[in-house]
């Protein structure tokens, strides 16, 4: 007990306001994200999916997730997921997931603490960069966005560079290989963080990190989501010009025609909004900020919108990484520049959270409806006639609340397909499965192209309950 006692009496004091900083950032996410799912704000790209695949996983039955017409893992090998089945046998909350998100995003200032008062030998300076991963935009922004397995990344990328920096090869190990089930692409973080160990810290395990995570990639793509969905390399359209091919060809034949790309569309805004939070003071020894490089182009690359805009989860794996740039190249400087470069990242930090991040008292401020609002209350009210067994249809925000099924589909799939199945520009047909819909809820007021749809479907239905703002129909 006296040692316990001296332990605790050692303990800093910036510790304890890092401690308090992470506790008030998962309160505060937890409740704001429950209370946008309870109040319809969720639906299921990208809740519902995870829901219902992780809720089968925990029932023991094949995590075919019908909200998208994938399996669980063809979709995205996030193997990391496995470890939330446990949560599914003691939670029945459709909520739980986004609790988990906010403790294992808030969980990545630990790392960057532990890194930080040790290179810049001042638990108060650690203290500080601790609180800039928290008040980072695009950390605060994926807590917000439905959930990703990606929200892992945030914590294992960091320990993965805490451990790399301070050479603790089996944490490293454990990080990384985290890291690697959280989705096939995060080879493109995991091996230019080998390549960083490589040339800075250990020529054989940079090597090993960069040909295993290639190595797992490959197999990912090439052997599991092959075989899972038919084809190796689902998302292959967000790459510009044709392809790989037609992207290096336009490189190098028509390098302005390149430019004019990468700098369209707000892309060089994003850029800016990614680096200007920190201060940019990695520049003074940017070694560790590039390993952050291809994920950033990657982004910039894409013809997918989200990626390009601070808001999305892509975003997320970025953020540790420039984050403990910053710390690496200040910890060149002497002990006065220290204090100075780290109170100008501070300052830019609390400026960027201002104006770019979802956080009380910024200029973003999220939209949702209460829980206890009528049209919620009267959705929750129809859930109760539905069957726990039943083959379903839903409108898009009903879905996360009744993914926990073995049917459940995204009206109007199936009756009209829309983003199901491999291939999510296949659309407009009538899926063979159609006639075994159960039962199918709408909101009163139906957009002309669902109206279409369903008009044609009607006559097999009769109407179960109804209110003000939803209707509940039954197969006949």
């Amino acid at each position: 007990m006296n040692r316990l006692s001296a332990r605790v009496r050692r303990i800093s004091s910036w510790t304890l306001v890092v401690v308090a900083a992470i506790t008030a950032y998962t309160i505060y996410f937890s409740f704001t994200t429950v209370q946008i799912h309870r109040g319809l704000g969720t639906s299921a790209y990208d809740f519902g999916l995870y829901d219902q695949g992780i809720w089968l996983l925990s029932r023991g039955r094949n995590p075919f997730v019908t909200l998208m017409g994938r399996n669980l893992f063809g979709d995205h090998t996030s193997f990391v997921l496995l470890l939330l089945v446990p949560f599914m046998w003691i939670s029945s909350s459709t909520s739980m997931l986004f609790v988990v998100q906010s403790v294992v995003i808030a969980c990545g200032a630990i790392p960057t603490y532990a890194y930080a008062r040790k290179r810049l030998e001042s638990d108060a300076l650690g203290c500080v960069f601790a609180c800039t991963y928290l008040l980072y935009p695009a950390v605060s922004w994926t807590n917000v966005e439905n959930f990703h397995p990606d929200s892992f990344l945030g914590v294992l990328v960091a320990a993965a560079l805490w451990a790399a920096l301070s050479r603790k090869w089996q944490w490293y190990a454990i990080a990384v290989v985290l890291a690697m089930l959280v989705k096939e692409d995060v080879v493109l973080v995991v091996a230019p963080i080998g390549v960083w160990v490589a040339l800075r810290r250990d020529l054989r395990i940079g090597i090993a990190t960069v040909v295993g995570a290639t190595g797992a990639a490959l197999f990912c793509f090439l052997v599991v989501i092959r075989d899972l969905t038919g084809t190796a390399f689902r998302n292959s359209w967000r790459i510009p010009f044709g392809g790989v091919s037609g992207l290096f060809k336009t490189a190098f034949t028509s390098p302005l025609t390149l430019l004019r790309y990468l700098t369209s569309d707000g892309r060089m805004t994003y850029v800016m909004q990614m680096l200007a939070p920190t201060g940019g003071m990695f520049f003074i020894a940017p070694s560790v900020a590039l390993v952050g490089f291809v994920v950033l182009l990657s982004n910039i690359v894409s013809t997918f919108y989200y990626q390009y805009q601070i808001q999305y989860h892509y975003s997320l794996v970025v953020a540790p990484i420039l984050i403990f740039g910053n710390v690496y190249a200040i910890g060149r400087l002497s002990k006065v520049a220290r204090r100075k470069a780290t109170s100008v990242v501070a300052m830019c930090a609390l400026m960027g959270a201002f104006l770019l991040a979802p956080l009380p008292l910024a200029r973003h401020q999220i939209q949702k409806f209460s829980p206890s609002n009528p049209s919620v209350t009267a959705a929750h009210e129809l859930f109760a006639q539905i069957p726990p067994d039943a083959v379903i249809s839903v409108f898009h925000p009903l879905s996360a609340q009744l993914a926990r099924r073995e049917h459940v589909y995204v009206f109007p799939n199936p009756f009209q397909r829309a983003l199901y199945g491999p291939d999510v520009f296949a659309a407009g047909d009538r899926l063979n499965f159609a006639d075994e819909i159960e039962y199918v809820m709408l909101p009163i007021a139906l957009s002309s192209e669902s109206e279409q749809v369903w008009r044609t479907e009607i006559p097999d239905y009769v109407i179960v309950a109804a209110n003000d703002w939803w209707i509940l129909y039954r197969h006949r």
